[in-house]
């Protein structure tokens, strides 16, 4: 158990996670590429595709090398995708690929700090219209998620901004300075080694199903390793959780303007180094 209810006297603090592998046993975007499919969006052997990167996920086999030569495939994949046609398809679509996957542990880790008076953001490199709604659902406080750029209806194919490595523990320490969190009294819980620097960003960082690398660096470091292998089915926790608002619901009909750049959970290191402008969403 986290312990009691935080004393409002001290300083705010807040639970980051990661989404793919940590919440949910999967990767959020990919789920969706059968239903991509049969919306007439990718052909089949886009499907068969995406079905073996989700297996490289799973297995954390992928090196960096094939992460960006998916990361290009998926970006061009993607490009002219009309917009409303993709926000349709991930309203009609996400309790059916969402509800199945979210780890009980993970649901119940979110329980307990709320009521321990902590906020909980999701920090997710997978798109901002499928990780929003996701967040919400999970009685989420604030998300941050990568977007894609949309020109004239559809996706351009190029990233606005890119939650991913390093540019996570930027958003984290925005967010501390924007909230007034207090990072070594709050904590942080992924399963992949490139989300080490924003573990490295608080406080009380844990490893969650984590590949190799991040399982070294852990007992290394003498972090907490947590093993979560209940999946649950979404609508089994609500009851449970703060129910949704009607903006909620709005939220979610919206669907996933960004879904696609959420593919890019495979992409190494932006090429373009340049600085840009954190995107958070308050729920």
């Amino acid at each position: 158990m986290l312990g009691g209810v935080e004393n409002h006297s001290l300083p705010r603090t807040a639970a980051f996670f990661d989404l793919d592998k940590t919440v949910i046993a999967k990767s959020s975007a990919l789920t969706f590429s059968k239903s991509f499919y049969q919306g007439g969006l990718i052909n089949k052997r886009a499907v068969l595709r995406t079905a073996y990167a989700q297996f490289v996920f799973l297995a954390g086999r992928a090196d960096h090398e094939q992460m960006e030569r998916m990361r290009e495939y998926l970006s061009e994949l993607c490009r002219g995708w009309n917009v409303q046609q993709v926000r349709e398809i991930v309203a009609e679509t996400l309790h059916q690929h969402i509800d199945p996957i979210i780890y009980d542990e993970a649901a119940s880790l979110i329980e307990e700090h709320h009521a321990a008076g902590r906020d909980v953001v999701i920090v997710s490199t997978s798109g901002a219209e499928v990780v929003e709604p996701i967040g919400r659902l999970l009685g989420a406080d604030r998300v941050v998620a990568t977007r894609m750029a949309v020109e004239d209806g559809a996706f351009t194919g190029e990233i606005e901004y890119y939650a991913y490595g390093p540019t996570k523990a930027e958003a984290i320490r925005q967010l501390s300075e924007s909230e007034g969190y207090d990072l070594a009294g709050s904590y942080a819980y992924s399963d992949s080694v490139t989300d080490l620097p924003m573990l490295e960003s608080v406080g009380h960082p844990h490893a969650v199903n984590p590949d190799r690398a991040l399982r070294r660096e852990a007992l290394a470091r003498d972090w907490p390793v947590l093993s979560f292998n209940r999946p649950v089915r979404l609508k089994q926790r609500l009851s449970s959780l703060p129910r949704p608002s009607a903006s909620a619901l709005v939220g979610v009909a919206i669907g996933a303007a960004a879904v696609t750049a959420g593919l890019l959970w495979l992409a190494g290191r932006r090429r373009d180094s340049t600085p840009t402008p954190v995107r958070i969403a308050r729920l």
